[in-house]
């Protein structure tokens, strides 16, 4: 869908009613049952806007946004182009504790321990994950020690491949702006695997590392305050998600990882039959063939099911005002482009690191 479509899909720009973005990061469930969080917004361009820059302020990660705006240009959108912000979710169908990583969606979902009673609430963040080759390991885990401002011993072998690049480095880079770990570190009970911060933000919500994974900094830090040492983490693949809310079954579709091995058709049918044993979903073909139209379509936008058509997204998202400000510190849009090509091409090197304990 190009620019020129969504357009027509609104309102002329002068009759919008612009609201206050929703919370980027903080949900509360309303039921025990509810799997669909937030709400899909539509945000207008400044003519100086990116992607990268919309991203990190509503909350996602790079492919997220380019992935539910295809056929805009991420670098010049233009002024006062519709860009769909998808920020709505559907919670991952696994047991709602701890850290939770779904390296498909590129996303990271936070259900901290409440008392007996209380409401669950949780909190998501865009992720960068393994790049191919570097693989980003699924299964449980959980937090065995943190670190604030660790060192970065970098192995022989880094230095050297970098050295004939060109781009020679220290055998230890201390903390401070050059430390691609940034400046906080949780490290799991997976031996070289840490979730931490960056030196390089653009490239979030991307498939960039030797498999750790990041944050942006303004993420990371508000995470590392709120886990605590011996918190479980579960890492998972999962591209099709289905959920509940008020009611309505969605659907949400992101692309299968290229090194997946597990088929697109394999796991549709293990998503038809869990939702199916637990709700009596999809039992309809209809059901099914509206499921399918809507991955193959993967925006990562959930859907209705019913509906089947990306396009109800627009008519009910929530129109907001660009909040996005300039930022005189902030790199060109040259230079944002020499960073996620580097960042594609050569991340940080798993590492042994300083834990303080």
């Amino acid at each position: 869908m190009g620019p020129g479509q969504q357009k027509e899909q609104l309102e002329p720009v002068a009759e919008q009613q612009r609201l206050e973005p929703i919370n980027r990061n903080f949900f509360m469930l309303d039921s025990p049952d509810q799997s669909v969080i937030g709400e899909p917004q539509i945000v207008y361009t400044k003519e100086e806007n990116t992607f990268s820059d919309l991203a990190r302020e509503y909350g996602l990660g790079y492919d997220e946004i380019v992935a539910a705006n295809p056929g805009i240009d991420p670098w010049l959108p233009g002024d006062e182009t519709p860009v769909l912000l998808p920020t709505q979710y559907v919670l991952p169908d696994v047991p709602r504790r701890g850290l939770i990583l779904n390296i498909a969606s590129k996303r990271l979902f936070y259900f901290p321990e409440v008392a007996a009673g209380d409401p669950v609430h949780v909190l998501t963040y865009p992720i960068g994950i393994g790049r191919v080759g570097w693989e980003t390991p699924l299964g449980e885990t959980k937090v065995v020690s943190k670190a604030r401002d660790p060192v970065w011993y970098v192995p022989a072998s880094v230095r050297r491949e970098n050295a004939e690049l060109g781009y020679p480095l220290p055998a230890v880079v201390p903390p401070g702006p050059d430390n691609p770990l940034g400046h906080f570190v949780l490290k799991l009970d997976m031996p070289g695997y840490l979730i931490h911060g960056t030196n390089q933000p653009y490239g979030v919500g991307m498939r960039v590392s030797h498999g750790c994974i990041r944050l942006y900094p303004e993420n990371i830090e508000p995470l590392y305050n709120m886990v605590g040492i011996g918190e479980p983490v579960m890492i998972i693949n999962e591209p099709y998600l289905a959920g509940w809310r008020d009611g309505e079954l969605y659907f949400e579709s992101h692309a299968p990882l290229e090194d997946d091995e597990i088929t697109p058709e394999e796991r549709m049918q293990e998503i038809f039959d869990r939702t199916r044993a637990t709700s009596g979903a999809f039992i309809e073909q209809a059901e099914q063939d509206h499921a399918h139209a809507i991955a193959g379509n993967a925006r990562g936008v959930p859907v209705r099911v019913l509906m089947a058509d990306a396009g109800e997204v627009m008519h009910r998202a929530r129109v907001v005002r660009n909040t996005v400000e300039p930022d005189p510190n902030m790199p060109t849009i040259e230079e944002v482009r020499a960073l996620l090509d580097e960042a594609l091409e050569s991340e940080e090197s798993l590492a042994l690191i300083a834990i303080d304990e």
